[in-house]
């Protein structure tokens, strides 16, 4: 199990150190970090399937040659046919799953409702939960694989208003560590990064400040 700052990877090895093609889920495509990890997937020759809500990125990454399905990756009935549909694909195989939902919502406890605080679990660490479970039980069928969760430094350091986030994130990185034990002898395993503040579009209401940037 992986916990840190490291670069996102799907780990795209044998275990002779060969680098392979294989067929690999993003969950939160729509992402500038997903559209990145697509980017970098395509380019290597792979099949790349990714969730995503965002229907004009989602447009872009499907030029590049991804299969894209625009739906709520808390869904599980959706997300359990986006799965499924990888028994068409190739040898039927999900060689690897990115989950790179995330949200942000930085507010103190006594100025968060439930309802917000609910709405940031439900998008992280449920849609988390989902596609471990889809995932899983398809993997097993199939030879195994690899699931790669996003996490923050939130989970781990206390931040000053992320109460919601890093209980979140800290969720996931639990989840993972026990699903880390669960299936590691099944062919299955699981790892979490835990970047910092990273640059992207979620994250300008920080990053456009120069005093939050050198913090980071």
């Amino acid at each position: 199990m992986i916990l840190g700052t490291s670069r996102l990877s799907l780990q795209k090895r044998d275990f002779q150190g060969v680098d392979f093609v294989g067929s690999y889920l993003v969950v939160g495509g729509s992402s500038d970090i997903g559209l990145i990890l697509c980017e970098r997937l395509i380019e290597d020759g792979d099949s790349v399937t990714v969730i995503g809500r965002d229907s004009s990125r989602m447009s872009q990454i499907k030029e590049l040659g991804a299969k894209v399905f625009i739906g709520d990756a808390t869904d599980e009935q959706f997300v359990s046919e986006v799965v499924t549909s990888f028994s068409s694909e190739g040898d039927g195989k999900i060689d690897g799953v990115a989950h790179l939902v995330g949200s942000l919502l930085i507010r103190p406890p006594h100025a968060l409702s439930s309802e917000a605080f609910n709405e940031v679990i439900n998008t992280n660490l449920t849609s988390a939960f989902v596609v471990l479970s889809k995932a899983c039980k398809y993997m097993l069928r199939n030879g195994g694989g690899r699931i790669v969760f996003t996490s923050s430094v939130a989970a781990s350091v206390g931040l000053v208003n992320h109460e919601a986030i890093s209980a979140a994130k800290g969720g996931i990185e639990s989840m993972a560590r026990s699903a880390a034990a669960t299936y590691s002898k099944r062919g299955i395993r699981v790892n979490v990064v835990a970047p910092g503040l990273t640059d992207t579009r979620m994250a300008q209401p920080i990053t456009k400040s120069e005093t939050s940037k050198e913090a980071a």
